[in-house]
């Protein structure tokens, strides 16, 4: 008997038939023999619909009322699903995160799981149940009051409970069959990998891959947590993300996994900036101040003779405003004469542990963007990732020019997006 671990996103649970689907699934799983735990989200837009709601009776919602009024969303689905299952004569308990001992930090819609304490879990498990899971949220350590985990939250709840259950997969389903060597709303000729390293994962989903968020991989790494990603649409088989040692017989791996791109970003510029040592700290410790968190930067050689340099970084568009704010409030401290804002950039990034140990992908990489025309604003590398900054409104073809020039294209069947999200 497998211990098996399963999440379903929420266009997979977007509405009573998805949900009755989701629960045969469920059910064929436990029939088959497993033990089965499952994490949910909220079902299709209804956390979008509950933060709209929010600001529909409040300009600035209280970060601890959003957390208790978000978590609502999963405890629908849990009960839902729970109810499901249970119609097929097979018992189901449901769990919120904290019912489940999920225990995590006290930053409200940003905690952080810090522990898993799934005693209760187990008893059900040991009873002959399915458990099931709201996801995305926990319990404050110290404050006990209930958070939630930011994007991505329940993928992270789910492979938190894996590891704690000593699951043997913690299975992610969403509407798309695997992982793509790209977005495939965008290449329609994406070709789906069978397995990829935790590492490439990593950089895919931190470079802007939707399929799973960053912390979930940092998570299933961390705690050697094997992760399938599947489709709640289909019977297909997905894609296996776990570490190298864990892929049994070696193989000669491809240079690349694949092209991410993410258009939720924004650059900020700061202009004549005092070119001596102490002026970037003082720069970089404001924005950590504000809890904005930066990818890439840029700093310019100084003029001869000016003494000014400029300092561009790139950050979370949702946090453009904060960080603008607390720049400006520090403006005589850090000494810049102007500071400018754009929201219309987007960032395309390659990826591929190949990069070690192969030369030339650099100059094809740049190659293919100078035939489809695409300029370059930002460049930033890593020994598995090359990551520019380009307009937005280009980076769609610059997606598909990469994509093609590292032959990732396949003339297989399309790849089809069955809930319209990628989720």
């Amino acid at each position: 008997m497998s211990l098996i671990v399963q999440k379903y996103g929420g266009s997979s649970v977007s509405d009573a038939e998805a949900l009755k689907r989701v629960a045969a699934r469920i059910v064929a799983t436990r029939n088959a023999g497993n033990d089965v735990v499952v994490a949910i989200s909220a079902m299709g837009d209804t956390t979008d619909d509950l933060v709209d709601l929010a600001h529909a009776v409040c300009d600035n919602p209280p970060d601890r009322e959003m957390d208790i009024l978000l978590t609502a969303g999963e405890r629908i689905s849990m009960a839902l699903l729970t109810m499901a299952i249970q119609a097929h004569g097979v018992s189901a308990r449901g769990f919120t995160g904290p019912m489940a001992g999920v225990i995590t930090t006290s930053h409200h819609g940003r905690a952080r799981i810090i522990d898993v304490s799934p005693g209760r879990i187990e008893k059900a498990l040991a009873e002959g149940e399915v458990a099931i899971v709201a996801g995305f949220q926990g319990l404050s350590h110290d404050s006990q009051d209930i958070t939630t985990l930011g994007r991505g939250g329940s993928d992270t709840t789910a492979v938190a409970l894996a590891a704690a259950l000593h699951a043997d997969v913690c299975e992610i389903y969403t509407d798309v069959d695997g992982v793509y060597t790209a977005d495939p709303r965008i290449v329609s000729c994406a070709r789906k990998l069978e397995r990829i390293e935790y590492e490439e994962m990593l950089e895919l989903a931190a470079s802007g891959a939707k399929i799973l968020m960053p912390r979930c991989v940092e998570y299933a790494r961390r705690y050697h947590v094997p992760i399938h990603v599947r489709s709640s649409f289909s019977d297909k088989d997905g894609t296996w993300i776990m570490g190298e040692s864990d892929q049994g017989e070696a193989m000669e791996e491809p240079i690349i996994a694949g092209v991410a791109h993410d258009r939720s970003q924004a650059k900020i510029t700061v202009v004549g900036i005092p070119d001596v040592p102490g002026t970037a700290a003082r720069l970089f410790e404001t924005v950590a101040a504000a809890d904005v968190s930066i990818d890439m930067i840029v700093q310019n050689v100084s003029a001869h003779g000016t003494g000014v340099t400029d300092i561009s970084f790139t950050l979370p568009a949702t946090d453009g405003v904060k960080a603008r704010a607390a720049i400006e409030a520090e403006r005589d401290s850090i000494g810049y004469e102007e500071i400018k804002y754009d929201d219309t950039i987007g960032k395309l990034s390659l990826i591929g542990a190949g990069m070690r140990t192969h030369s030339g992908v650099s100059a094809k990489f740049f190659g293919a963007l100078r035939d489809a025309g695409i300029n370059i604003e930002m460049i930033s590398t890593s020994d598995i990732r090359i990551s520019v900054v380009t307009r937005v409104d280009q980076l769609d073809a610059a997606v598909r020019a990469v994509h093609t020039a590292f032959d990732l294209d396949t003339d297989e069947d399309e790849a089809v997006v069955y809930g319209g999200t990628g989720r």
